[in-house]
């Protein structure tokens, strides 16, 4: 084993340790803001290349929907069946992104960000064989993907349903920024992706599997937690 296979475990020990570290001040700051919120206040018409930055910048720094992702393609080994999972996700977070923004279907930001985080844990307890263990049935993978893709496209619109945003060059702007997304998806997917697959080759790799999908788990938990909590105690209108 080389050296830089050997350090794949531990960069992303490291990466998953900082991130639990960092979790209480990022579980409320995963929106759009500063400088990108007064841009897309702002515009007025068609941005098509603007917002599929902002559309791939919001889903690089997404460590939430990026958590459920690394659940999903933990054990996937070949790149077509990441591609079919991940495919299956961005379906399902492409419809109710543009539903949700174009038809402003409103839902409450700290429920559907609750249920983000315990679809890490989902995952993550599928990885482990939670299911088959615990409750004796192996739930069907890839309808939960989408369903939870579903999910997680909600929470990107509640992010967009922040600002009030013009009419004008609306779809557009908002199908650049879901393309957008999806850049930034298979940006962030390929480097976790290079990053298994290095590890695969080392006979650590299954040795920490388990407790890497409990570190993944205790993530979920921990977001959903915060956002029920957000959600307990925002105050009443």
């Amino acid at each position: 084993m080389s050296q830089s296979q050997s350090n794949v475990p531990k960069l992303l020990k490291a990466g998953l340790g900082l991130f639990l570290i960092a979790l209480p001040t990022i579980a409320f700051g995963h929106t759009i803001e500063g400088s990108d919120a007064s841009f897309v206040e702002s515009i007025d018409g068609p941005a098509i290349f603007p917002f599929m930055y902002l559309g791939a910048k919001h889903m690089v720094t997404g460590y939430d929907h990026l958590l459920f992702l690394v659940g999903v393609i933990f054990f996937l080994y070949r790149p077509k069946h990441v591609v079919q999972y991940v495919t299956l996700f961005a379906i399902g977070h492409s419809i109710t992104l543009l539903i949700g923004v174009i038809a402003d279907l409103q839902v409450n930001a700290y429920l559907i960000d609750a249920i983000i985080g315990l679809s890490i844990v989902y995952k993550a307890f599928e990885n482990i064989d939670g299911f088959k263990r615990v409750f004796g049935f192996e739930p069907n993978t890839k309808i939960a993907v989408f369903v939870f893709g579903l999910f997680h496209g909600l929470g990107l619109a509640t992010k967009l349903q922040e600002f009030d945003l013009s009419d004008n060059g609306l779809v557009t702007n908002i199908i650049s920024f879901n393309i957008g997304v999806e850049i930034g998806q298979i940006l962030a997917l390929s480097a976790v992706f290079i990053l298994l697959s290095l590890w695969r080759t080392s006979i650590s790799y299954l040795r920490h599997a388990f407790i890497t999908n409990t570190a993944l788990m205790a993530g979920g938990f921990l977001l959903a937690g915060y956002q029920i909590s957000a959600y307990v105690l925002q105050p009443l209108y």
